[in-house]
């Protein structure tokens, strides 16, 4: 559900430890941790994104590719080499044949930043910054230009990287959720919430 608003939600009142509290006889001593994550959709976070899904949903995908690029790159370079042994350095050919030796080189070592960087362009104004609340029947995020509701069912893979847990909803859409900035609980709090919820296991990527 879409409900437009330029302000992030007020949220329940936090103990002293920052843990919300709610009855909840399911879970240890009576109550349940609610999480809270404030995320910035910057290239660090897209490159974490373009990353789970490397290695998750499009995992045989990107290894197919990965095998063609390496191919197209060592054929390059041998091509490049004799070129230089015959004394043609400097020649057009052989300057074209090393810059496409080098840039493909770049975009297999350098994948998951391209990735993220070109998806981060694609993000709408008011959508770069988002506050997340998990609850026990769903979550709710909020940015700029408005808010929605998720349930735990549209996600498809679940990955953690250092810095974020991402949510992978297919292959070419995922969300980013920055452990730094986690309230209400510890990653590995989360890390056992999320997966409980999903009936999904985190995948270290």
């Amino acid at each position: 559900s879409q409900k437009q608003g330029s302000r992030f939600p007020r949220l329940p009142a936090a103990s002293s430890c920052g843990i919300l509290l709610q009855e909840n006889p399911l879970q240890k001593g009576g109550f349940t941790l609610e999480f809270v994550f404030d995320t910035r959709y910057d290239s660090r976070a897209m490159t974490a994104l373009a990353r789970a899904l490397r290695k998750t949903l499009r995992k045989k995908q990107s290894r197919r590719a990965h095998i063609f690029g390496w191919i197209a790159f060592c054929s390059g370079l041998l091509l490049a080499l004799f070129s230089a042994l015959d004394g043609a350095f400097f020649t057009f050919r052989s300057l074209v044949t090393w810059l496409a030796v080098l840039l493909i080189f770049a975009a297999l070592v350098g994948e998951d930043a391209l990735n993220g960087r070109i998806a981060l362009g694609r993000i709408p104004p008011g959508l770069t910054a988002s506050r997340t609340l998990f609850e026990q029947e769903g979550y709710h995020s909020t940015t700029e230009v408005g808010s929605s509701d998720f349930p735990y069912s549209n996600i498809a893979a679940l990955a953690e990287t250092k810095d974020y847990f991402v949510f992978l909803m297919g292959k070419n859409h995922g969300q980013v959720f920055d452990k730094a900035s986690l309230s209400g609980g510890t990653p590995e709090e989360f890390r056992r919430f999320i997966e409980d919820k999903t009936g999904l296991t985190v995948q270290t990527v």
